[in-house]
């Protein structure tokens, strides 16, 4: 059984580098590159950020290839309809990168529910502390919290928000019932939240869906968290509205915004670096995963994680 790996140097040397020896052991691995030219025929694909795309004609260079083990999340980039034509098993590490985002997106909503970024500016300008004198939209108690699509970071954060006293609701329109979550349509959700999270991959149907109407339901001093995809929120719009709202962006469209973009400038929204997905140590979670399905395929198991073909047209 024969392995090999396709993506950039730097993911390489940051995710796969700790598990190569694993790797080893379980099948003959290697090389790893970004060029698919250059790998020899292969029974197996371990890939990575900076993989390029597996198309018909580079197929033609794999013709022993049977499975392809992602080791982050979205295959959508790389994985072209032609893989699926032939019959290739398709494992993604989508479900262990879904956790950290689902950490930020409840570590964000806490943070914005008891105003800690503002309220430390501010502390750190007068010096002085003031507890009385807070709107009552201050806290977490009882606070309504919306989540903008029952995908699976959507699920996931709806799991790690039960030990909370949130309310918690959910749109989706492929779901009717979601277990910790009340299920509302779309205008509902906007218009009872003082949180909105999103969740929603990015598909032609849901590019611009956080609109300028939608933006507008939203009570004052509400907050919308985006760590899904930059383009599924009418920025421009919410330009307009923060004023009014705050936001939580982790992913923007472009990426990076340009700099004279008014959101960079409003002291109501807070851009992180498209950090909340795996960074750091959390690079070995994807790792792990990717060896634990290797194991799993070599062994003739099927994929603990598949990605299905009547998934791609969802993919995130």
């Amino acid at each position: 059984m024969r392995g090999a790996g396709a993506m950039s140097a730097e993911a390489a040397a940051t995710v796969l580098a700790p598990v190569l020896g694993d790797l080893k052991a379980i099948c003959d691995f290697g090389p790893v590159t970004q060029n698919l030219g250059e790998l020899p025929d292969v029974d197996l694909l371990v890939t990575g950020w900076g993989c390029p795309p597996i198309t018909a004609e580079a197929l033609e260079r794999l013709p022993g290839l049977k499975a392809i083990v992602h080791t982050a999340g979205s295959v959508k980039g790389f994985v072209t309809d032609a893989c699926w034509e032939r019959g290739i098993a398709i494992s993604s590490a989508a479900s262990a990168n879904a956790l950290p985002v689902a950490e930020y997106t409840v570590a964000m909503i806490l943070l914005t529910g008891k105003r800690v970024l503002e309220r430390a500016r501010d502390y750190r300008a007068t010096k002085q502390i003031g507890h009385y004198d807070l709107p009552p939209t201050v806290g977490n108690y009882g606070a309504t919290i919306g989540i903008l699509s029952a995908s699976m970071i959507g699920r996931r954060v709806i799991e790690l928000l039960r030990p909370y006293d949130f309310h918690v609701l959910v749109h989706d329109p492929f779901v009717t019932e979601v277990d910790g979550a009340e299920s509302v349509g779309i205008t509902e959700l906007f218009g009872r939240s003082d949180v909105v999270s999103v969740h929603t991959p990015l598909l032609p149907e849901t590019r611009g869906l956080v609109s300028r109407e939608l933006l507008g339901l939203l009570r004052d001093d509400a907050v919308l968290i985006n760590t899904a995809r930059g383009a599924v929120v009418d920025q421009e719009a919410l330009a307009a509205e923060a004023g009014r709202i705050r936001a939580v962006l982790d992913v923007t469209d472009p990426e990076v915004l340009p700099a004279d973009h008014p959101l960079w400038h409003n002291d109501n929204v807070l851009i992180t670096p498209h950090l909340a997905g795996s960074q750091g140590n959390e690079w070995l979670r994807l790792a792990h995963h990717a060896v634990a399905e290797v194991r799993r395929w070599v062994a003739g198991e099927p994929f603990m994680t598949p990605v299905p073909a009547e998934r791609r047209e969802r993919i995130a």
